[in-house]
């Protein structure tokens, strides 16, 4: 009987010990990481932004914040990949391609929903349409939105990557090769397409705003384990900077030109293209991202057997964005 008494406050004393010992756990799993790396892009104006205020490095003081140019999705992807930042910035569809070739990534917020590629031809061009591009050479940087916006206006046009010559170029060289007549159409990009348009007088061969996908973050599933708190913070941040972006866009447009060295009818030309208003990701995006995603396969872009409506459902995650943005 003394012993069964005795019981419940030993009970207590364990229940107590074990509080303690779960709250200094979870403590030290929340601890900021002693260091933070992002990458920030020309295609990405928000990061532009949150990179010029600072307002990551105020949310995390405690962390080292480093910041990594990118020149395209598959720089961003490649430098998540190898641990060269924690956060990358990158087309959707490009994200998907990651995912299903073994990357084990998760996307995680919206930078952006742009139109931000086009099949683009010199001024002077005697092309009029996609089927003209038969023989061709097409600048285009391989692993990126642009590029597999070029695959599906080819299979549109009942063409194969292997009627064209494609020239896998980044971004800025692909305009170059564009405008010295190296080859005859460019999958441009923002906003290196719009500087060309208004300084070169180049011109878009074939839009279409339903092959560009959206900009997404992504992180790594380990690093989303490890530090779901600094993601949110991350997020955050990232919200600020949309906010302020959407608030003040002569400003951001005022940024974009001075980060990118381009002049400012190129900037505002490229935010014409650009909707930062829907940060969340929902299930019109995975609907979306599936629809596209048939072009990995047919074109051999992926494993032979990937199912790719699964590599597409393990790779969006809302959860981060949706404890952090508030819905309207």
């Amino acid at each position: 009987m003394t012993s069964f008494t005795r019981l419940p406050t030993s009970l207590k004393v364990l229940a107590g010990a074990l509080a303690l010992t779960l709250q200094s756990l979870a403590q030290a799993a929340e601890a900021p990481p002693a260091e933070v790396h992002l990458d920030y892009a020309y295609y990405s104006p928000v990061s532009l932004v949150l990179k010029h205020f600072g307002w990551l490095e105020k949310a995390l003081p405690t962390s080292k914040i480093s910041w990594v140019f990118s020149q395209g999705s598959n720089r961003s992807l490649e430098y998540l990949n190898s641990g060269g930042v924690d956060f990358a910035s990158s087309a959707s569809l490009s994200a998907v391609l990651a995912r299903a070739n073994g990357s084990p990534i998760k996307s995680i917020y919206v930078y952006s929903r742009a139109e931000w590629t086009a099949l683009v031809v010199r001024k002077d061009s005697t092309l009029q349409s996609v089927a003209d591009l038969k023989g061709k050479k097409i600048a285009a940087t391989k692993g990126t939105d642009p590029y597999l916006f070029t695959l599906r206006a080819l299979q549109q046009a009942k063409l194969t990557k292997d009627d064209v010559e494609l020239l896998h170029l980044q971004h800025p060289e692909g305009r170059i090769a564009l405008e010295k007549g190296d080859v005859d159409a460019w999958a441009g990009l923002d906003p290196h397409m719009a500087a060309s348009e208004i300084q070169a007088g180049s011109r878009l061969l074939y839009r279409n705003k339903d092959f560009n996908s959206f900009g997404v973050v992504s992180v790594t599933e380990r690093y989303a384990k490890e530090h779901p708190e600094a993601i949110k913070t991350v997020l955050g941040a990232y919200e600020t900077a949309r906010e302020w972006s959407l608030k003040n866009p002569d400003e951001l447009a005022q940024l974009l030109a001075t980060e990118s060295g381009l002049p400012l009818d190129v900037a505002k030309l490229q935010l014409t293209r650009t909707d930062l208003g829907s940060p969340l990701l929902t299930d019109k995006d995975i609907t979306a991202s599936k629809a596209a995603a048939p072009i990995l396969v047919s074109e051999e872009l992926v494993r032979k057997g990937t199912n790719v409506d699964q590599v597409i459902d393990r790779l969006i995650d809302p959860d981060f964005g949706n404890a952090v943005i508030a819905k309207p």
